[in-house]
C-alpha cells in the first residue's frame, strides 16, 4: 500500500510543488512587501482556525476508516456521525467566525484578508474529509484528482483576483472558490454512504477523545510556525513579516510538499499494518517508511541550503530576495526536522491512541519557540525568527522521540541516515566547486549537479535499498508496456 500510494501521489505533489513555486513568483511580484505580509498573517489564521475547530474530524476519519467493514452499519454510521457533527460546527463557525472578524480592530486590507481566508474554513474541512477518506480506502487516484484540481484552481483563482487589485486576499479567495466548485463533484457520494446510518453519539465522543488532542498538538505545531509571523509584526513591521514568510515558503513549502506526499502514502499504509498484520508488521512497514523519508528528506534539506541565493533570486520579486536568501538555510533545517516529526516520529501517538501524550510532545517546543523568538527577535530580527524555529523544532522531534518510544517505539534507519549523510557531503562539496553567476542559470547548474552526485552515490551504496526500488519500478513499467 505504501508503495502504490508513493507513485500514485507523485503527480499531484509535482503539481503543488510547481504550484507553490509559482505563488511565490507571481504573488511576490503583483503584491507589494506589505500585502505579502497580511497575506502571510492571514494564513496563518486561516491555519490555527481550521485546526482548532475541524482538524478532529479529519483525524478520526483517516483512523478509524479501516476498523469498519465497508459496506456495513459501522460504516454508515461512521459516515453519518462525521458528517453530521461536521455540518452542526459548520453552522455555529461561520456567523461566529464573521462577527469576530467584524468586531476586530484590524486595518481593512488585513481584515478582508483575514475574512477571506477563515470563510473558506468549513468548505477546505469538507473537502479534507473526503480526501482523508479516499487515503484510508487506498483510492490513489481519486485522492490525486481532488488535490491537482483544487491546487491548480485555487491558484489561478488567486491569481486573477490579484490582477484586479484585491490584494492581500486574493490568494486566500482561490482557497475558498476552489473547494467550493469541487463539492457538487465529491460529497453526494459520501452523504450516499452515511445514508441509513445513525448518529451514535458515542462514538463520536471517542472520534474527539482521539481527534482533539491532535489537534491540539498541531495547533502548537502552527504556533511554532505562526508566533514568529506575529512577533516580527510586533517588534518590526509588515515588511519584515513578508520577507520571512517569502523565505519560510521557499524552504519550508519545498520540504512540505515531500512530506506530505509520503505521509498521504505513509499514514494509511501504516494504520493498515497495525490494524491487519499487528505489531510486527507495523514495524516493518515503518522500517521501511523510515529509511525513505530519510533518503529523500535530507538531501532535499540540504539542496535548498545549497541553492538558497540563486532560489531566491529567481523565485522571488526584488523587494524581498536578500532577506529571505539570508534565513532560507535554517528554515530549511527547521523543516527537515516539523517533516519527521510530524510524519513519521508522530505517527506512534496516533497508531497507539495515545494522542494526550501527542499533545504534551509538541507542547515542549511550542513553548520553547515562543521564549526563543522573544529573545532573538530584538537582536537578531529576521534571522533570529529563523533561529528560534530552527531550534524548537530540533527540540520538538527529540522529545516526540523519547515518549513516542515508551508505548511504541518507530525504528530509526541508522545505516541509511550514515549513507545519505555520505552522499550529501559529497553533493555539497560538488556544488561548492561551481562558479556561483547567480540567477537561473546557477541554480539549474547546482541543482542537476547535486542531484546527479546524491542519485549517483546512493544508488551504488544502496542506500534505503533503492536499487531493488528502482529494478521492481522499473520491471513494472515493462510489463505494463508489454
Amino acid at each position: 500500500m505504501f508503495w502504490r500510494g508513493v507513485w500514485g501521489y507523485l503527480p499531484a505533489n509535482v503539481v503543488q510543488g510547481v504550484v507553490g513555486v509559482l505563488t511565490l513568483i507571481v504573488f511576490t511580484r503583483l503584491l507589494s512587501a506589505e500585502d505579502f505580509g497580511r497575506y502571510a498573517i492571514a494564513y496563518a489564521i486561516l491555519s490555527l482556525t481550521h485546526v482548532a475547530v475541524f482538524t478532529w474530524l479529519e483525524a478520526a476519519m483517516a483512523r478509524f476508516w479501516a476498523a469498519e467493514n465497508e459496506g456495513g452499519e459501522g460504516m454508515a454510521a461512521h459516515f453519518a456521525s462525521l458528517f453530521r457533527a461536521l455540518f452542526l460546527l459548520m453552522a455555529a463557525f461561520i456567523p461566529l467566525a464573521g462577527l469576530v472578524i467584524w468586531a476586530m480592530p484590524w486595518a481593512t486590507p488585513l481584515k478582508l484578508a483575514i475574512a477571506a481566508g477563515v470563510m473558506g474554513v468549513p468548505i477546505r474541512c469538507v473537502m479534507q474529509l473526503v480526501k482523508e477518506r479516499y487515503r484510508a480506502a487506498g483510492e490513489v487516484g481519486k485522492a490525486s484528482v481532488l488535490d491537482i484540481a483544487t491546487t491548480l484552481g485555487g491558484f489561478g483563482i488567486g491569481v486573477g483576483f490579484a490582477i484586479v487589485g484585491a490584494g492581500a486576499a486574493s490568494p486566500l479567495l482561490g482557497l475558498l472558490i476552489a473547494p467550493l466548485a469541487a463539492l457538487p463533484f465529491i460529497l453526494p457520494g459520501e452523504l450516499k454512504t452515511a445514508r441509513g446510518g445513525r448518529v451514535e453519539p458515542q462514538r463520536l465522543r471517542g472520534y474527539a477523545v482521539y481527534g482533539y488532542p491532535i489537534a491540539a498538538s498541531l495547533a502548537l505545531t502552527l504556533v511554532l510556525a505562526s508566533t514568529d509571523r506575529f512577533l516580527l509584526a510586533a517588534f518590526m513591521d509588515e515588511a519584515a513579516v513578508g520577507a520571512y514568510h517569502a523565505a519560510y515558503s521557499i524552504a519550508n513549502r519545498t520540504l512540505d510538499i515531500l512530506f506530505i506526499w509520503l505521509g498521504a502514502a505513509g499514514g494509511p499504509a501504516l494504520v493498515m499494518a497495525l490494524e491487519r498484520g499487528g505489531l510486527e508488521r507495523l514495524k516493518e512497514a515503518a522500517r521501511e517508511q523510515a529509511a525513505f523519508f530519510v533518503l529523500l528528506g535530507l538531501p532535499a534539506a540540504v539542496g535548498v541550503m545549497l541553492v538558497a541565493r540563486p532560489l531566491a533570486d529567481v523565485v522571488l520579486g526584488e523587494e524581498l530576495r536578500v532577506a529571505a536568501a539570508g534565513v532560507t538555510p535554517l528554515v530549511a533545517l527547521a523543516a527537515l526536522f516539523s517533516g519527521m516529526t510530524a510524519y513519521y516520529f508522530g505517527q506512534a501517538f496516533t497508531l497507539a491512541k495515545k494522542t494526550r501524550l501527542l499533545l504534551v510532545a509538541m507542547g515542549v517546543p511550542a513553548v520553547a519557540n515562543v521564549i526563543l523568538n522573544l529573545v532573538l527577535i530584538p537582536i537578531m530580527g529576521v534571522m533570529g525568527a529563523a533561529l528560534a524555529t530552527a531550534l524548537s523544532l530540533a527540540i520538538g522531534m527529540t522529545a516526540t522521540i523519547l515518549i513516542g518510544r515508551r508505548f511504541l517505539p518507530l525504528p530509526i534507519p541508522w545505516t541509511t541516515l550514515g549513507q545519505c549523510a555520505v552522499a550529501c557531503g559529497l553533493m555539497a562539496l560538488a556544488v561548492s566547486l561551481l562558479p556561483s553567476q547567480g540567477g537561473i542559470i546557477e541554480l539549474i547548474l547546482k541543482a542537476s549537479v547535486g542531484a546527479v552526485v546524491y542519485g549517483l552515490t546512493t544508488y551504488v551504496m544502496n542506500a534505503a535499498g533503492i536499487r531493488s526500488v528502482v529494478t521492481r519500478r522499473l520491471a513494472g513499467l515493462r510489463e505494463a508496456a508489454a
